[in-house]
């Protein structure tokens, strides 16, 4: 990933500093949290199953809440983070509310090279795969963690919704704007701003950050790649978060557009499961160097 590194360390810089501001944030319901609530919503809960019992890994796991929510549930749950300030914090907040959980500081595609067990369940959600340079190493990296048997959960927002930009409906124009590419490109989209989408009015210090969109072609055809079987594809008109200013927040606690409602998928939900024959050593399986893949299922 060394090309990628300085977009990278630009990201990681980004996060490190908002910690702080999202543990203030009432966008992240610590203090009903810490009173016993769970952070991750029903749909979540119905689709992933039952994890009593299960080894749990959160990829890209921030500050620790759904972590720790998965824990309250019964999970033996493992977060990873490339941010040691989000990785200090979630320690912290699990040993404040007495949930047994481990939290590692590692960026996903090194974790081949830390020697983690197999899980049950790889779980990642709400805005993770905009921070990916390659969902074909991801998607390697997801399955070597997996146990034969194991099931992959992905909640994220919906790449379909990603191009369209709300600035110009602050300014007063009204409709769509298509502004940004829907397929994939090597290099990122550049983003420059003081505050996050938890935040309103802050004046952070690191303002850079890089993103990468992945349509939905690329992300399932990764996991297939990388020999899961995706078991379903869901969509949906909500989203887990404020994406455009036109949105308003229901009674079940998702964001849906005020007007329009339909007219696009805001988020969606990828469930995949490694064979239960599946060999174990998929985790080491090398990346393809043929300058020809520049699509999936390069032998």
């Amino acid at each position: 990933m060394k090309k990628y590194s300085r977009y990278l360390e630009a990201n990681r810089r980004r996060w490190d500093e908002s910690v702080s501001l999202h543990v203030a944030s009432p966008e992240y319901p610590l203090r009903a949290f810490r009173r016993g609530a769970l952070t991750i919503h029903r749909l979540e809960r119905e689709e992933v199953g039952d994890v009593r019992g299960k080894s749990l890994l959160h990829l890209q796991c921030h500050f620790g809440l759904d972590s720790l929510s998965w824990a309250r549930l019964g999970a033996r749950v493992t977060g990873v983070d490339f941010s040691p300030e989000a990785v200090k914090r979630a320690r912290a907040l699990a040993a404040e509310c007495g949930i047994r959980a481990e939290f590692v500081e590692c960026d996903v595609s090194d974790l081949p090279r830390r020697l983690l067990p197999t899980f049950d369940i790889v779980y990642t959600a709400k805005g993770v795969l905009c921070w990916l340079p390659d969902v074909r190493q991801w998607a390697r990296v997801v399955a070597g963690l997996l146990r034969p048997g194991g099931m992959f959960y992905l909640l994220d927002d919906h790449p379909a919704a990603n191009p369209f930009d709300s600035r110009p409906a602050r300014s007063g124009a009204k409709g769509w704007f298509f502004e940004f590419p829907y397929f994939h490109r090597a290099r990122p989209l550049r983003w420059e701003s003081g505050d996050t989408y938890a935040t309103r009015g802050a004046q952070m210090k690191h303002r850079l950050t890089f993103e990468w969109q992945h349509p939905v072609g690329d992300v399932l055809n990764a996991l297939i790649g990388a020999g899961l079987h995706v078991e379903f594809v869901h969509e949906f008109p909500f989203c887990y978060w404020r994406k455009f200013p036109w949105m308003r927040r229901g009674r079940d606690g998702w964001w849906r557009l005020k007007r329009d409602a339909g007219a696009i998928p805001l988020m969606w939900s990828v469930r995949a499961r490694k064979n239960e024959g599946q060999a174990a050593a998929s985790r080491a399986r090398p990346p393809c160097r043929r300058k020809s893949a520049r699509h999936n299922g390069c032998p």
